[in-house]
């Protein structure tokens, strides 16, 4: 059954892009739509094929783009899992923060990227901070959640076998917590991705929104399609490289630390 799931989770995935693909073949080649505004897949592949294996920049765009994007995803985690530490373990900081995260992921990026560059400048620093930004909020809520959701009594039972709070922290809560950590630094690493775009395209740099923005300025809609492939290539790996990561705690770590745990305090329960 596992075996078949393997194959289900390659096979479903192509089957979807081949579909696709086919349909926006079909669109282009009936004529429905003109090229400038929909290329045909031929034409997206043969730019894709002149930014990948020619000699061109493509690949000093995606490195940029990578870098600010890694850059901001660090400083992002750096300063969300201690607020959310905070949040979960003071409860003055639990009421005075969390009603404004709803206001704050509100705010779209596009409209922080000119404020960033008012107070910070050009270039890879106001850049690293948006993806910091757009990488903070989904990590700071998942851990929230994750942290919240840790059985009080497996806790407990720590505390009586003497844990005080850092090493309740460290052995037990961060632990306990890291699926849904895990779960917010995935879904916020890919988002960098786009951080790191829209300040590009807004602030200036030297990454894949500035290759964007200059194939919008020449009308190369083969030239911006196949950037955006290169762009959703490069979340897909990030998200992969986490979600690896993800499964590989999970089977070695997280469910060892929770059953240990919880078999310690059933048999306090039963002692006499």
């Amino acid at each position: 059954m596992r075996h078949h799931r393997s194959w289900l989770t390659i096979v479903a995935p192509c089957c979807l892009g081949v579909i696709l693909v086919a349909g926006w073949w079909l669109t282009t080649a009936l004529g429905s739509m003109p090229s400038y505004l929909l290329p045909g897949p031929g034409a997206v592949a043969i730019q894709l094929y002149a930014g990948i294996f020619q000699p061109a920049d493509m690949w000093s765009y995606v490195g940029v783009t990578v870098t600010e994007s890694l850059l901001g995803s660090v400083v992002g985690t750096a300063v969300a899992l201690p607020l959310a530490v905070l949040i979960y373990r003071v409860r003055l900081v639990s009421a005075a923060v969390l009603p404004f995260l709803g206001a704050t992921q509100a705010i779209p990026a596009i409209a922080l990227a000119p404020l960033l560059a008012l107070w910070i400048g050009y270039g890879l620093g106001p850049i690293v901070a948006l993806c910091a930004l757009m990488v903070f909020f989904p990590i700071l809520v998942s851990a929230v959640v994750g942290f919240r959701h840790i059985d009080r009594e497996i806790l407990a039972a720590a505390q009586l076998d003497g844990a005080g709070w850092f090493a309740l922290l460290i052995y037990m809560e961060l632990p306990l917590a890291l699926h849904n950590i895990l779960a917010g630094v995935r879904n916020g690493f890919t988002l960098s991705v786009t951080g790191a775009v829209v300040g590009e395209m807004v602030m200036g740099g030297t990454g894949l929104g500035t290759l964007l923005t200059a194939q919008r300025n020449a009308n190369d809609t083969a030239g911006m399609f196949a950037t955006i492939i290169v762009l959703a290539a490069v979340a897909a790996t990030i998200y992969s490289f986490v979600s690896f990561a993800e499964r590989r705690w999970s089977r070695f770590g997280l469910g060892s630390v929770a059953t240990t745990s919880s078999s310690a305090h059933h048999h306090r329960k039963d002692a006499p």
